[in-house]
């Protein structure tokens, strides 16, 4: 930290006097040791004094430490707060938290807090430059970035100022940005970091069941649980309930059987029945095999997926199916037909012969009983007549259903009528394309194809995928780790098809969408407030980003281009950029880039704490503390049924601080013209938030929430159960009255609400991949013939770098929402498999460490074409010898005392050494598929 960024002991009456005070900024430091780009810390500024009495108060919220939003009960003693719990009557943690969910004090408390708003006074910037911050009031920091904004606007350049954000909560801070983009001007406002996230395992699902959003699950139902590149016990969101889950799975009866698909042992991968440790980016041709095994083996879900209508299984390794019957098919049809009944007439004849045999050898037993004289042998006799009489009763059983059988063909039965020349052969119900895609790609997927891509045998490939279709409900899931590569939407598609083969969309035990929450509507309505400049065909510029443009044409969002587009002035320079809970110069790929980018622009930075995106920032605007903010979101996919939260505060605010959204609405109100006057007619988020809430006046919650106040005092909302089940190939709605799912579901109400794809069904070729113009742009970024690029398959994937070894930087349990490396009680625990204290390692094969000399602890250098980093190496049998695995945790070097200090053993930043190299479809940036050299420093 530098003198400038310390903690100052701050007071309203600070602020009303900042114009006297600047020179104060010097006064008093907050730490011990030195960082770069930062002067000496001095001594640690002490807490606030709590409040005398008052007691000990509870207050609802919900977590910030992962995207899974528990909710938690907080404690606060005389103004001070000391505890967090789970909340016991929230269905996701069910009273429980996660190693994590006590973070919450820690940052509440963070000695390195920003105090309120402030300047930089150095026009230099770098790591190495003190940005020399002063305070300043909160009214000259917000006509300060509105002045930028209204020069811009007056200029008509309104497209160079740009919001950036990582985690949007809900409608008050997130979801304001779309109505503030269209009212200033700007296509910049409310560029998302989805595409450093996930977006391609969204944009998978787009393609074949029509809906762009992640999966809920019922995991405690199911039987079957195949994870690809997904840290299920590590990360995978909601992690606290995951762990509850995980309980029920693996004690219930049946038992929940676990296979792990991954590069490396994680947590979960230790905990599985059977981990596969899989070639990096090789994930689809491994489910591609699964899928072949399970078709071939006629294991797939033939009520909602379909059948041969002879019901012969005709997927055979390396034969196309034919569409359709031919003369032939029908010719060897009556040919089996005949032989089959031939055959049963034979069994019938042999059954009932055998029956009678039966009955003369009973008739004989008794004869000789009753004959008898010799008593030593009548109890022998009469037991087996005994035995003798019980196999009778079966044989009776047999002939009365071959009798019954024999009457139902000749009086009652319709005979069925042969299938015409040309007729389709398999009759599909709730799926698309199925032996197109067979005789396009999948008959050539066969396990020993996939043992030479992957490197896992083949008998393992077939024990899986036989496991995985006939142990129902099943569910295949996937995250980046799976589509983190340049093949990645592709290796999604086949992970993706494994659960529509077995049935399990929208099943119980199954996997399904979240459903939204009746939120109220909010009275003031921003398109009234548009005037001639916001609605100018001059304002319909392109993204910095580049998003709906020839480069990214199906891309949501692309973060990671921003800093290099800007550096090249295409489509243009930007002039303002403003971060909200996002650090791309820290996180974002080849993230130097955006040092380069922020040292051009003017930096608007939102975090409550210091970073690196705060040492190249112009004008800071300190967030609240989650446990001081009021505010609401709905949850992240859980188990279908709507769910939204409120955050309470749980302690006046410290500092001078203000929650995002109403920094936002504040700027707003002093943007020249009728935007100013809608963010004054708006008010604030509080206003918001209780609007919102009279939307469960109508639908109250199953637990009782039917207004503001009920929602405050529950900390959630939600409504029980999920609407929607398939059945058997059927769906239904859920009927209240009823208490069951009976009311079925015609196919228009599945397209509309289920199964969003152009055919409303699960397409196994996909109708969004084979639009002309997606599919254009999919053969010239990936090379694959065009009548091909609607079906998942398996294409090589690139690996940047120029190195030798896969390069992977794994989430782990203790990371939280990016500030876990300035927390020693995080990093204490932060590598559980590797032992780290305040430290982190590279996980390095031992055969792969002695080729190199390395030695367990020795320092290594991590490097490639993108730059190097040095770290210490542990050696670990449990990563591929291939492969080297960092967490992308330490490497900070401008994040606060803790996150800087000497122990920490990594020199940079995961993503000095990252590719800026994405998904083309999904534009998700491929933090998984680089390669690097490792050698001994």
């Amino acid at each position: 930290m530098s003198e400038s960024m310390k903690v100052l002991p701050m007071s309203r009456r600070r602020f009303l006097q900042a114009s006297g005070i600047a020179g104060a900024a010097g006064a008093a430091g907050i730490g011990a040791g030195v960082m770069p780009g930062f002067k000496t810390i001095g001594k640690a500024h002490a807490a606030p004094a709590p409040e005398a009495g008052g007691g000990t108060v509870i207050t609802k919220s919900f977590c910030h430490q992962c995207p899974a939003r528990c909710g938690i009960d907080v404690y606060t003693t005389n103004g001070r707060v000391h505890a967090i719990y789970g909340t016991l009557d929230n269905p996701i943690s069910n009273g429980k938290l996660c190693p994590k969910g006590h973070y919450g004090t820690y940052l509440l408390y963070d000695p390195d807090r920003f105090k309120g708003p402030m300047k930089r006074t150095n026009p230099k910037k770098g790591r190495n430059e003190d940005p020399r911050f002063v305070p300043i009031s909160w009214d000259e920091a917000l006509k300060t970035a509105a002045d930028r904004l209204n020069a811009l606007r007056d200029k008509g350049e309104s497209h160079r100022f740009g919001l950036l954000f990582g985690r949007g909560w809900g409608a008050t801070d997130a979801g304001l940005l779309g109505d503030f983009a269209k009212l200033y001007g700007s296509p910049n406002v409310g560029i998302n970091h989805s595409s450093m996230c996930s977006d391609a395992s969204k944009k998978a699902k787009l393609c074949a069941d029509g809906n762009y959003s992640y999966n809920s699950y019922d995991y405690e139902n199911t039987n079957y649980l195949l994870i690809f590149g997904a840290s299920f016990l590590e990360s995978f969101r909601p992690l606290n309930n995951n762990l509850q889950a995980w309980g029920t799975m693996r004690s219930k009866a049946p038992r929940t059987m676990v296979t792990v698909v991954d590069v490396h042992t994680s947590t979960t991968g230790a905990a599985a029945d059977r981990l596969l440790l899989t070639k990096s980016g090789t994930d689809g041709a491994l489910a591609l095999a699964m899928a072949h095994v399970i078709l071939t083996e006629g294991l797939w879900d033939r009520k909602f997926v379909g059948d041969f209508i002879d019901g012969i299984n005709r997927f055979k390794s390396g034969e196309i199916v034919a569409m359709a019957y031919s003369q032939e098919d029908l010719a060897k049809r009556r040919e089996l037909e005949a032989a089959a009944a031939v055959k049963k007439t034979e069994s019938d004849k042999k059954a009932l012969a055998d029956k009678a045999k039966l009955q003369a050898d009973i008739d004989s037993l008794r004869v000789k009983i009753e004959e008898s004289d010799d008593e030593k042998i009548i109890p022998g006799l009469k037991k087996a007549l005994a035995d003798l009489e019980k196999k009778a009763e079966g044989a009776d059983k047999l002939a009365a259903a071959i009798k019954e059988q024999r009457g139902a063909l000749g009086q009652n039965a319709k005979p069925q009528p042969d299938p015409a020349v040309g007729e389709t052969i398999f009759r599909e119900k709730w799926t698309l394309g199925l032996l197109e895609w067979w005789n396009a790609v999948l008959k050539d997927c066969t396990p020993e194809w996939a043992e030479k891509i992957t490197t896992i045998p083949a008998r393992e490939i077939k024990a899986v995928a036989k496991e995985f279709g006939s142990t129902r409900p099943a569910i295949a899931l996937f995250e980046r780790g799976a589509t983190a590569h340049t093949n990645g939407i592709y290796n999604g598609m086949a992970i993706h098809a494994l659960n529509a083969l077995v049935g399990s969309l929208f099943a119980k035990g199954g996997l399904g969408y979240q459903s939204s929450v009746p939120w109220g509507k909010v009275s003031v309505k921003a398109d009234k407030f548009m005037d001639s400049y916001a609605m100018s065909s001059d304002r319909k510029k392109p993204r910095i980003d580049k998003v709906k443009t020839d480069a990214w044409p199906m891309a949501s969002n692309m973060m990671q281009e921003i800093a290099k587009n800007h550096l090249k002035g295409d489509p243009y320079k930007m002039d303002t950029l403003m971060f909200y809970l996002t650090g791309p110069i820290f996180s974002g790929p080849e993230c130097k880039d955006w040092e380069k980018s922020m040292a051009e622009t003017y930096v608007i930075d939102t975090s409550p704490y210091p970073g690196e995106t705060a040492v190249f920032a112009d004008l800071i605007l300190p967030d609240h503390s989650y446990l001081e903010r009021l505010q609401i979101a709905d949850t992240y996919p859980f188990q279908g049924y709507p769910i939204a939260m409120i955050r309470t505060p749980a302690i006046k605010p410290l500092y001078d601080t203000k929650v995002f959204g109403d920094v936002l609405i504040e700027i707003g109100k002093r943007i020249q013209g009728p935007m100013g006057e809608y963010y004054k007619q708006l008010g604030n988020t509080e206003s918001m938030i209780k609007q919102m809430a009279k939307g469960f006046e109508e639908k109250p919650g199953s637990n009782g929430v039917n207004s503001y106040e009920s929602f405050v005092q529950k900390g959630v909302w939600f409504k029980k159960p999920y609407g929607y089940r398939q059945v058997a190939g059927e769906f239904y709605f859920w009927d209240g009255d009823t208490k069951s799912y009976s009311k079925q579901m015609v196919p228009a109400e599945v397209k509309d609400k289920l199964l969003k794809t152009p055919s409303g069904k699960y397409e196994f070729k996909s109708g969004y991949l084979a639009d002309e113009h997606h599919a254009h742009y999919v053969h010239e970024k990936l090379g694959i013939d065009l009548e091909l690029v609607g079906f998942p398959q398996y294409i090589p994937a690139r690996h940047p770098g120029g190195g030798d070894l896969h390069f992977v930087s794994p989430k782990l349990a203790a990371q939280a929402e990016g500030r876990q490396a300035n927390l020693p009680h995080a990093s204490a625990f932060m590598q559980p498999t590797q032992g780290g204290k305040r430290e982190v390692f590279l996980e390095i094969h031992p055969e792969t460490a002695a080729k190199r000399g390395i030695r367990n602890g020795d320092r290594v250098r991590v490097k490639n074409d993108i730059g190097a980093i040095e770290v210490v190496a542990r050696l670990y049998t449990g990563i591929r010898p291939d492969t080297v695995a960092l967490p992308m945790i330490h490497g900070h070097w401008a994040q606060g005392r803790w996150a800087t200090a000497k122990e920490r053993n990594v020199s940079g930043s995961t993503n000095e050494i990252t590719a800026n190299v994405s998904e083309p479809i999904s534009g998700l940036a491929c933090y998984h598929t680089g390669k690097v050299f490792v050698e001994k420093v």
